[in-house]
């Protein structure tokens, strides 16, 4: 007979069973150790689409913005552009409007 730490003896049978048994709870913690690190996984893909779907919100967000601002300064350029023409355009009018429409050598017609 053995004994295990000094102390008791180990009969061959009950000694099969032990061994038995630690390899049973071995096997066990590594089966449940794969399990929560497939489920932290799971997890962590989980985690990561939903930040790439938020994040691409907010992409989209941001760029709406941006093209906000950048049509509001083309519009604004195209504004001056616009008032600038009908200022030169309203001077010619008033310019024509000022002329006489007959030539200077012509007759009136009374």
């Amino acid at each position: 007979m053995r004994l295990i730490s000094g102390m008791f003896p180990i009969e061959p049978a009950k000694k099969q069973n032990l061994k038995r048994a630690m390899w049973w709870a071995l096997g066990i913690i590594f089966v449940l150790q794969l399990y929560f690190v497939r489920e932290l996984l799971a997890a962590e893909l989980l985690f990561g689409m939903l930040f790439a779907v938020l994040f691409t919100i907010g992409f989209v967000v941001y760029m709406i913005g941006r093209a906000g601002e950048r049509g509001f300064s083309w519009a604004e350029s195209g504004t001056r552009a616009l008032a600038h023409s009908t200022r030169r355009g309203l001077g010619a009018v008033q310019e024509i409007s000022r002329r006489t429409f007959r030539h200077l050598r012509s007759e009136s017609a009374q």
